[in-house]
Protein backbone atom coordinates (compact mmCIF):
# COMPACT_ATOMS: atom_id res chain seq x y z
CA UNK A 1 0.00 0.00 0.00
CA UNK A 2 1.50 3.28 -0.84
CA UNK A 3 2.25 6.03 1.87
CA UNK A 4 1.33 8.80 -0.67
CA UNK A 5 -1.72 10.86 0.28
CA UNK A 6 -3.16 12.64 -2.71
CA UNK A 7 -5.96 14.94 -2.21
CA UNK A 8 -9.31 15.32 -3.82
CA UNK A 9 -7.56 17.48 -7.00
CA UNK A 10 -3.85 15.81 -7.19
CA UNK A 11 -3.11 19.50 -8.66
CA UNK A 12 -4.85 21.41 -6.01
CA UNK A 13 -2.56 18.84 -3.44
CA UNK A 14 0.11 19.32 -4.81
CA UNK A 15 0.48 23.11 -5.15
CA UNK A 16 -0.61 23.66 -1.63
CA UNK A 17 1.62 20.91 -0.40
CA UNK A 18 4.61 22.91 -1.92
CA UNK A 19 3.55 26.19 -1.31
CA UNK A 20 3.33 25.26 2.55
CA UNK A 21 7.06 23.92 2.47
CA UNK A 22 8.36 27.14 0.25
CA UNK A 23 6.99 29.73 2.53
CA UNK A 24 8.66 28.25 5.57
CA UNK A 25 11.69 27.28 3.17
CA UNK A 26 12.43 31.01 2.06
CA UNK A 27 10.84 32.68 5.34
CA UNK A 28 13.19 31.06 7.84
CA UNK A 29 16.43 30.69 5.47
CA UNK A 30 16.66 33.87 2.80
CA UNK A 31 13.86 36.10 4.84
CA UNK A 32 14.96 35.02 8.29
CA UNK A 33 17.77 37.93 8.65
CA UNK A 34 15.38 40.13 8.19
CA UNK A 35 14.01 39.99 11.42
CA UNK A 36 16.88 37.99 13.50
CA UNK A 37 19.58 39.30 11.77
CA UNK A 38 20.32 41.70 14.43
CA UNK A 39 19.24 40.03 17.26
CA UNK A 40 22.07 37.46 16.33
CA UNK A 41 24.60 40.08 15.55
CA UNK A 42 23.94 40.92 19.03
CA UNK A 43 24.14 37.84 20.65
CA UNK A 44 27.00 36.87 19.04
CA UNK A 45 28.71 39.99 19.25
CA UNK A 46 29.38 40.13 15.29
CA UNK A 47 28.79 43.27 13.20
CA UNK A 48 26.16 43.32 11.27
CA UNK A 49 26.89 42.94 7.91
CA UNK A 50 28.76 40.07 9.14
CA UNK A 51 25.66 38.35 10.15
CA UNK A 52 24.12 39.53 6.31
CA UNK A 53 27.29 38.00 5.17
CA UNK A 54 25.61 34.88 5.76
CA UNK A 55 23.11 35.17 3.20
CA UNK A 56 26.09 35.44 0.75
CA UNK A 57 27.38 32.34 1.59
CA UNK A 58 24.09 30.29 1.60
CA UNK A 59 24.00 32.00 -2.24
CA UNK A 60 26.89 31.13 -3.24
CA UNK A 61 26.71 27.45 -2.38
CA UNK A 62 23.01 27.19 -4.27
CA UNK A 63 25.69 28.41 -7.02
CA UNK A 64 27.84 25.47 -6.75
CA UNK A 65 25.34 23.07 -5.80
CA UNK A 66 23.18 23.83 -8.70
CA UNK A 67 24.10 21.49 -11.15
CA UNK A 68 24.41 18.65 -9.43
CA UNK A 69 21.00 19.37 -8.19
CA UNK A 70 19.60 18.33 -11.59
CA UNK A 71 21.43 15.40 -11.65
CA UNK A 72 20.36 14.04 -8.13
CA UNK A 73 16.60 15.15 -9.34
CA UNK A 74 16.76 13.24 -12.76
CA UNK A 75 18.42 10.36 -11.11
CA UNK A 76 16.14 10.06 -7.44
CA UNK A 77 12.77 12.28 -8.21
CA UNK A 78 12.24 15.55 -7.21
CA UNK A 79 10.60 14.17 -3.81
CA UNK A 80 13.96 12.61 -2.61
CA UNK A 81 16.30 15.57 -3.26
CA UNK A 82 13.12 18.58 -1.65
CA UNK A 83 13.75 15.42 1.89
CA UNK A 84 16.95 15.91 1.59
CA UNK A 85 16.95 19.65 1.38
CA UNK A 86 13.80 19.98 4.04
CA UNK A 87 16.90 17.84 6.43
CA UNK A 88 19.42 20.08 5.39
CA UNK A 89 17.56 23.36 6.35
CA UNK A 90 16.39 22.06 9.66
CA UNK A 91 19.98 21.20 9.99
CA UNK A 92 21.79 24.21 9.14
CA UNK A 93 18.63 26.09 11.45
CA UNK A 94 19.83 24.03 13.98
CA UNK A 95 23.31 24.58 13.92
CA UNK A 96 22.48 28.33 13.50
CA UNK A 97 21.15 28.29 17.20
CA UNK A 98 23.81 26.68 18.51
CA UNK A 99 26.97 28.62 16.79
CA UNK A 100 29.19 30.37 19.24
CA UNK A 101 31.04 32.72 16.94
CA UNK A 102 31.81 32.95 13.39
CA UNK A 103 33.03 29.82 11.97
CA UNK A 104 30.27 27.77 13.32
CA UNK A 105 27.79 30.65 11.96
CA UNK A 106 29.07 30.74 8.23
CA UNK A 107 29.54 26.88 8.31
CA UNK A 108 25.83 26.79 9.39
CA UNK A 109 25.03 29.03 6.51
CA UNK A 110 26.76 26.76 4.25
CA UNK A 111 24.77 23.99 5.26
CA UNK A 112 21.82 25.90 4.35
CA UNK A 113 22.70 26.91 1.34
CA UNK A 114 23.06 23.04 0.17
CA UNK A 115 19.57 22.77 1.59
CA UNK A 116 18.49 26.01 -0.16
CA UNK A 117 20.02 23.90 -3.81
CA UNK A 118 17.73 21.05 -2.70
CA UNK A 119 14.73 22.05 -1.15
CA UNK A 120 14.19 25.29 -2.98
CA UNK A 121 12.84 26.74 -6.09
CA UNK A 122 14.62 24.74 -8.78
CA UNK A 123 13.75 20.75 -6.96
CA UNK A 124 10.22 22.05 -6.24
CA UNK A 125 9.39 23.05 -9.96
CA UNK A 126 11.26 19.80 -10.90
CA UNK A 127 8.38 17.96 -8.98
CA UNK A 128 5.44 20.40 -10.73
CA UNK A 129 7.00 18.96 -14.23
CA UNK A 130 6.87 15.54 -13.03
CA UNK A 131 3.78 15.13 -12.56
CA UNK A 132 2.30 17.02 -14.97
CA UNK A 133 4.89 17.76 -17.70
CA UNK A 134 4.21 20.59 -20.20
CA UNK A 135 1.02 21.34 -18.42
CA UNK A 136 2.82 22.73 -15.26
CA UNK A 137 2.76 26.68 -16.13
CA UNK A 138 -0.33 27.07 -14.40
CA UNK A 139 0.33 25.03 -11.05
CA UNK A 140 4.02 26.50 -11.12
CA UNK A 141 2.42 29.77 -11.47
CA UNK A 142 0.05 29.65 -8.79
CA UNK A 143 3.19 28.49 -6.62
CA UNK A 144 5.03 31.36 -7.16
CA UNK A 145 2.24 33.43 -6.35
CA UNK A 146 2.19 31.60 -2.61
CA UNK A 147 5.75 31.53 -2.43
CA UNK A 148 5.99 35.00 -2.44
CA UNK A 149 4.36 36.00 0.48
CA UNK A 150 7.53 33.80 2.43
CA UNK A 151 7.99 36.93 4.04
CA UNK A 152 4.55 38.20 5.10
CA UNK A 153 3.99 35.14 6.61
CA UNK A 154 7.87 34.34 8.48
CA UNK A 155 8.46 37.83 9.42
CA UNK A 156 5.45 38.45 12.03
CA UNK A 157 6.08 34.70 13.37
CA UNK A 158 9.41 34.78 13.81
CA UNK A 159 9.37 38.52 15.48
CA UNK A 160 6.40 37.16 17.78
CA UNK A 161 8.85 33.98 18.71
CA UNK A 162 12.07 36.14 18.71
CA UNK A 163 10.25 38.11 21.37
CA UNK A 164 8.90 35.40 23.65
CA UNK A 165 11.88 33.07 23.55
CA UNK A 166 14.75 34.41 21.55
CA UNK A 167 16.47 33.79 18.66
CA UNK A 168 17.87 30.51 19.63
CA UNK A 169 15.10 29.06 20.43
CA UNK A 170 13.17 30.45 17.35
CA UNK A 171 15.99 29.25 15.52
CA UNK A 172 15.38 25.49 16.68
CA UNK A 173 11.62 25.89 16.34
CA UNK A 174 12.10 26.52 13.00
CA UNK A 175 14.71 23.21 12.87
CA UNK A 176 11.91 21.39 13.76
CA UNK A 177 9.07 22.42 11.52
CA UNK A 178 11.48 21.50 8.74
CA UNK A 179 12.76 18.18 10.49
CA UNK A 180 9.07 17.26 11.63
CA UNK A 181 6.49 18.27 9.15
CA UNK A 182 8.15 19.20 5.91
CA UNK A 183 10.84 16.28 5.34
CA UNK A 184 7.94 14.02 5.94
CA UNK A 185 5.66 15.96 3.66
CA UNK A 186 7.91 15.82 0.81
CA UNK A 187 9.04 11.95 1.09
CA UNK A 188 5.15 10.60 1.48
CA UNK A 189 2.11 13.60 0.95
CA UNK A 190 3.61 14.10 -2.37
CA UNK A 191 1.29 12.70 -5.03
CA UNK A 192 3.28 10.57 -6.92
CA UNK A 193 4.29 11.23 -10.71
CA UNK A 194 1.20 9.12 -12.73
CA UNK A 195 2.34 6.16 -14.54
CA UNK A 196 3.04 7.18 -18.13
CA UNK A 197 1.75 5.83 -21.14
CA UNK A 198 4.01 5.46 -24.38
CA UNK A 199 2.38 8.62 -25.97
CA UNK A 200 2.91 10.71 -22.76
CA UNK A 201 6.59 9.28 -22.10
CA UNK A 202 7.42 10.47 -25.75
CA UNK A 203 5.73 14.10 -24.94
CA UNK A 204 7.76 14.29 -22.12
CA UNK A 205 10.61 13.53 -24.38
CA UNK A 206 9.42 15.85 -27.10
CA UNK A 207 11.28 18.98 -27.70
CA UNK A 208 8.83 22.13 -28.28
CA UNK A 209 10.85 24.10 -30.27
CA UNK A 210 12.51 21.65 -33.50
CA UNK A 211 16.40 23.10 -32.55
CA UNK A 212 19.40 22.04 -34.34
CA UNK A 213 22.72 21.89 -31.68
CA UNK A 214 23.56 24.93 -32.27
CA UNK A 215 20.35 26.95 -32.33
CA UNK A 216 19.91 24.82 -28.49
CA UNK A 217 23.57 26.00 -27.24
CA UNK A 218 22.66 29.46 -28.13
CA UNK A 219 19.42 29.52 -26.71
CA UNK A 220 20.76 27.99 -23.29
CA UNK A 221 23.43 30.64 -23.37
CA UNK A 222 20.94 33.68 -24.14
CA UNK A 223 18.58 31.92 -21.45
CA UNK A 224 21.08 32.03 -18.73
CA UNK A 225 22.39 35.45 -19.64
CA UNK A 226 18.93 36.86 -19.58
CA UNK A 227 18.27 35.34 -15.96
CA UNK A 228 21.71 36.73 -14.90
CA UNK A 229 21.06 40.58 -15.80
CA UNK A 230 17.61 40.52 -14.63
CA UNK A 231 18.55 39.21 -11.14
CA UNK A 232 21.66 41.29 -11.04
CA UNK A 233 18.31 44.27 -11.39
CA UNK A 234 15.58 42.57 -9.10
CA UNK A 235 18.21 41.45 -6.19
CA UNK A 236 20.18 44.78 -6.52
CA UNK A 237 17.66 47.32 -6.19
CA UNK A 238 15.53 45.45 -3.57
CA UNK A 239 17.74 45.84 -0.26
CA UNK A 240 18.15 49.46 -1.98
CA UNK A 241 15.02 50.38 -3.04
CA UNK A 242 13.71 52.46 -0.04
CA UNK A 243 17.21 54.48 -0.04
CA UNK A 244 16.22 55.09 -4.49
CA UNK A 245 13.15 56.59 -3.48
CA UNK A 246 14.17 58.92 -0.83
CA UNK A 247 16.91 60.30 -2.90
CA UNK A 248 14.69 60.54 -5.86
CA UNK A 249 12.01 63.28 -3.91
CA UNK A 250 9.93 61.04 -1.30
CA UNK A 251 9.81 61.26 2.06
CA UNK A 252 11.09 58.82 4.34
CA UNK A 253 7.72 57.95 5.43
CA UNK A 254 6.39 57.23 1.17
CA UNK A 255 9.65 55.22 0.67
CA UNK A 256 9.11 52.94 3.44
CA UNK A 257 5.12 52.67 2.18
CA UNK A 258 6.25 52.10 -1.56
CA UNK A 259 8.51 49.83 -0.47
CA UNK A 260 6.64 47.67 1.35
CA UNK A 261 3.76 47.46 -1.68
CA UNK A 262 6.76 46.84 -4.06
CA UNK A 263 6.07 42.84 -3.30
CA UNK A 264 2.55 43.01 -3.14
CA UNK A 265 2.47 44.91 -6.94
CA UNK A 266 4.70 41.71 -7.64
CA UNK A 267 2.42 39.15 -6.10
CA UNK A 268 -1.04 40.85 -8.31
CA UNK A 269 1.11 40.71 -11.71
CA UNK A 270 1.48 36.97 -10.83
CA UNK A 271 -1.94 36.55 -10.81
CA UNK A 272 -2.57 38.87 -13.78
CA UNK A 273 -0.75 36.44 -15.63
CA UNK A 274 -2.10 33.26 -14.24
CA UNK A 275 -5.34 34.54 -15.43
CA UNK A 276 -4.38 35.24 -18.91
CA UNK A 277 -3.27 31.57 -18.88
CA UNK A 278 -2.81 29.91 -21.99
CA UNK A 279 -3.62 33.09 -23.56
CA UNK A 280 0.18 34.23 -22.99
CA UNK A 281 3.49 32.28 -23.18
CA UNK A 282 6.95 32.70 -20.94
CA UNK A 283 8.73 34.40 -23.54
CA UNK A 284 5.89 37.00 -24.12
CA UNK A 285 5.51 37.40 -20.45
CA UNK A 286 9.13 37.86 -20.41
CA UNK A 287 9.42 40.43 -23.15
CA UNK A 288 6.18 42.46 -21.05
CA UNK A 289 8.01 42.35 -17.56
CA UNK A 290 11.19 43.42 -18.52
CA UNK A 291 9.91 46.50 -21.12
CA UNK A 292 7.93 47.51 -17.79
CA UNK A 293 11.29 47.31 -15.54
CA UNK A 294 12.85 49.16 -18.36
CA UNK A 295 10.04 52.04 -18.46
CA UNK A 296 10.61 52.42 -14.85
CA UNK A 297 13.94 53.28 -14.89
CA UNK A 298 13.34 55.55 -17.52
CA UNK A 299 10.73 57.61 -15.42
CA UNK A 300 12.89 57.59 -12.63
CA UNK A 301 15.59 58.77 -14.53
CA UNK A 302 13.93 61.63 -15.91
CA UNK A 303 11.66 62.53 -13.12
CA UNK A 304 11.66 63.45 -9.62
CA UNK A 305 9.63 63.64 -6.45
CA UNK A 306 6.54 61.37 -5.11
CA UNK A 307 4.58 61.09 -8.49
CA UNK A 308 7.62 59.59 -9.97
CA UNK A 309 8.31 57.26 -7.00
CA UNK A 310 4.83 56.15 -7.45
CA UNK A 311 4.99 55.48 -10.98
CA UNK A 312 8.44 53.73 -10.73
CA UNK A 313 6.97 51.15 -7.98
CA UNK A 314 3.78 50.65 -9.75
CA UNK A 315 6.04 49.34 -12.77
CA UNK A 316 8.57 48.11 -10.96
CA UNK A 317 6.77 45.90 -8.96
CA UNK A 318 4.39 45.40 -12.07
CA UNK A 319 7.45 43.87 -14.16
CA UNK A 320 9.91 42.16 -11.70
CA UNK A 321 6.71 40.01 -10.38
CA UNK A 322 6.07 39.06 -14.24
CA UNK A 323 9.42 38.02 -15.16
CA UNK A 324 9.52 36.18 -11.52
CA UNK A 325 7.20 33.80 -12.94
CA UNK A 326 8.23 33.66 -16.72
CA UNK A 327 12.19 33.25 -15.63
CA UNK A 328 11.01 30.10 -14.02
CA UNK A 329 9.18 28.91 -16.92
CA UNK A 330 11.18 29.81 -19.95
CA UNK A 331 13.18 26.72 -20.16
CA UNK A 332 9.74 24.72 -21.21
CA UNK A 333 9.64 26.90 -24.33
CA UNK A 334 12.94 25.29 -25.50
CA UNK A 335 13.34 22.40 -23.71
CA UNK A 336 11.61 19.13 -23.22
CA UNK A 337 9.79 18.26 -19.56
CA UNK A 338 12.29 15.16 -19.14
CA UNK A 339 15.12 17.88 -19.78
CA UNK A 340 13.50 20.45 -17.54
CA UNK A 341 15.22 19.69 -13.81
CA UNK A 342 18.49 19.54 -15.51
CA UNK A 343 18.37 23.08 -17.30
CA UNK A 344 16.99 24.95 -14.61
CA UNK A 345 19.87 23.59 -12.49
CA UNK A 346 22.26 24.66 -14.58
CA UNK A 347 20.32 27.54 -14.99
CA UNK A 348 20.50 28.22 -11.34
CA UNK A 349 24.31 28.53 -11.07
CA UNK A 350 24.48 32.23 -12.80
CA UNK A 351 21.51 33.05 -11.32
CA UNK A 352 22.41 32.57 -7.79
CA UNK A 353 26.24 34.29 -8.34
CA UNK A 354 23.98 37.02 -9.19
CA UNK A 355 21.99 36.89 -6.83
CA UNK A 356 25.14 37.09 -4.12
CA UNK A 357 26.65 39.77 -6.28
CA UNK A 358 23.95 42.17 -7.00
CA UNK A 359 22.98 43.43 -3.65
CA UNK A 360 27.01 44.27 -2.69
CA UNK A 361 27.41 45.92 -6.32
CA UNK A 362 24.02 48.43 -6.34
CA UNK A 363 24.85 49.51 -2.93
CA UNK A 364 28.46 50.18 -3.48
CA UNK A 365 26.91 52.09 -6.63
CA UNK A 366 24.66 54.18 -4.88
CA UNK A 367 26.45 54.69 -1.86
CA UNK A 368 29.78 56.31 -3.81
CA UNK A 369 28.54 57.26 -7.25
CA UNK A 370 24.41 58.32 -6.46
CA UNK A 371 21.15 57.28 -7.78
CA UNK A 372 21.69 58.72 -11.58
CA UNK A 373 24.19 56.02 -11.41
CA UNK A 374 22.29 52.96 -9.87
CA UNK A 375 19.54 53.74 -12.69
CA UNK A 376 21.65 54.12 -15.55
CA UNK A 377 23.07 50.90 -14.37
CA UNK A 378 19.74 49.31 -14.15
CA UNK A 379 18.89 50.85 -17.14
CA UNK A 380 21.67 49.37 -18.74
CA UNK A 381 21.61 45.96 -17.73
CA UNK A 382 17.99 45.40 -18.38
CA UNK A 383 18.07 46.96 -21.93
CA UNK A 384 21.12 44.04 -22.07
CA UNK A 385 18.37 41.37 -20.92
CA UNK A 386 15.67 42.60 -23.10
CA UNK A 387 18.02 42.12 -26.33
CA UNK A 388 19.02 39.13 -25.12
CA UNK A 389 15.48 38.01 -25.05
CA UNK A 390 14.62 39.31 -28.89
CA UNK A 391 17.37 37.04 -29.91
CA UNK A 392 15.58 34.16 -27.62
CA UNK A 393 12.48 35.13 -29.71
CA UNK A 394 14.15 35.62 -32.87
CA UNK A 395 15.40 31.78 -32.30
CA UNK A 396 12.16 30.66 -31.65
CA UNK A 397 10.75 31.87 -34.34
CA UNK A 398 13.15 30.50 -36.84
CA UNK A 399 12.52 27.17 -35.43
CA UNK A 400 8.76 27.15 -35.78
CA UNK A 401 8.97 27.55 -38.82
CA UNK A 402 11.67 25.42 -39.88
CA UNK A 403 9.10 22.66 -37.56
CA UNK A 404 6.03 23.69 -39.91
CA UNK A 405 8.20 23.85 -43.56
CA UNK A 406 9.61 20.12 -42.93
CA UNK A 407 7.86 17.41 -40.37
CA UNK A 408 11.24 15.62 -39.73
CA UNK A 409 12.92 18.40 -38.39
CA UNK A 410 11.91 17.90 -34.97
CA UNK A 411 14.30 14.51 -35.05
CA UNK A 412 17.17 16.96 -35.41
CA UNK A 413 16.35 18.31 -31.81
CA UNK A 414 19.98 17.70 -29.97
CA UNK A 415 20.55 18.41 -26.41
CA UNK A 416 22.11 21.31 -25.13
CA UNK A 417 23.93 19.53 -22.17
Amino acid sequence: MSLSISLRSPRAGLVALLSVTQIVGWGTSFEMPGVLGRPIAAGLGLANEVVFLGLTVMMLTMAAAGPRTGRLIERHGAARVLAAGSALLGLGLLGLSLCQGVIAYFAAWLVLGLGGAFGLSVPTYAAVVEREGANAKRSIAVLMIFTGLSSAVCWPLLGLLEQQYGWRVTLQLAAAFHLVVCLPAHLFLLPQPAARSAAEAAAARAEPLPLAERQARLAFLLIALTITLVTLVSFGVSPSLIRMLELSGASPMLALQLGSLRSVFGITARAVDLVLGRRSSPLATFLAGLGLIVVSTVVLLLFSGAGAAIVFVVLYGFGTGVVTVARALIPLVFFSPDRFARQSARLSLPQNLASAAAPVLMTAVLDRQGLTAVILLCLGLSLAALLALLLLARIASRARRAGHASPLAGEEAISAS
